[in-house]
This record gives C-alpha cells, sequence and structure tokens, in this order.
C-alpha cells in the first residue's frame, strides 16, 4: 500500500490589534493640573490595554 498524504491548512499570520494597529503601543496626552487636567502639546507612549503589548486581537 502507498502512503496517505494529508494537507494541512497554511497558517496565517494573527490578525492585528484594532487599537494599535500590530504595534503594541498607543499615544496618550500629558495632561497637568490636580482638579482640571489642563492638557499641554506632549504626548506619551502607553501600553494597549487590547492586547496587552501583544500587537494581536484578542480572541
Amino acid at each position: 500500500m502507498a502512503a496517505r498524504k494529508t494537507s494541512r491548512p497554511a497558517k496565517t499570520a494573527p490578525p492585528k490589534c484594532p487599537d494599535c494597529q500590530g504595534d503594541g503601543e498607543t499615544t496618550e496626552t500629558v495632561r497637568v493640573g490636580a482638579r482640571k487636567g489642563r492638557e499641554t502639546g506632549d504626548r506619551q507612549a502607553a501600553l494597549c490595554l487590547t492586547c496587552f503589548g501583544t500587537g494581536t486581537a484578542p480572541s
């Protein structure tokens, strides 16, 4: 008897996170002040809370 070949589906890349577009980081506006939290023109990098920095979409 001949050996039977089985086909396997090709591995696809996991989908990217919709919030950070696969980077794992987002940018946040820097706020200054105790009560009103005045916005400054500066931005800082923050960890994406949707994917926790992995860059892949949560399943």
